[in-house]
């Protein structure tokens, strides 16, 4: 496409400029946190730590196979569904945001993209630990 663009003194068509500085800025960002090999690593420790309280908890639970379990959104289910009205207005009220599952699945559903730091799983994790203990 950039021959086309070259060949026609730009003239051909106008390429998506702010895409293409929006990405710019999204790989300098991946840089300065150390490279893709950092984010991955990064993401690993912040799924694991979630999956771990799920996994380990009597209240929530994930029916996905482990071996087929995203590292970027993380579903999961309370075994009081009853609970998740109340799950989900106590969250918004600690600053936790968006958990509410996708509309065709239900349950809830975090979602720990690349500039999520690892801060906030932490603190999800910890609300979703006070919460089982004074709900469940």
């Amino acid at each position: 496409q950039f021959k086309n663009i070259a060949a026609n003194a730009s003239l051909f068509n106008t390429p998506p400029t702010f895409s293409i500085y929006m990405a710019g800025l999204v790989f300098d960002w991946l840089e300065q946190q150390g490279g893709i090999a950092a984010i991955e690593a990064r993401n690993i420790e912040k799924a694991d730590l979630l999956y771990q309280a799920i996994d380990g908890s009597d209240l929530y639970y994930n029916p996905v196979d482990p071996a087929c379990r995203s590292r970027m959104n993380v579903p999961f289910f309370l075994r009081e569904p009853a609970l998740e009205g109340a799950f989900l207005q106590a969250a918004d009220q600690a600053g936790l945001l968006q958990l509410k599952g996708h509309k065709s699945v239900g349950g809830l559903r975090a979602s720990i993209y690349n500039a999520m730091p690892l801060e906030g799983v932490q603190a999800l994790v910890a609300f979703m630990r006070s919460f089982e203990r004074t709900r469940a």
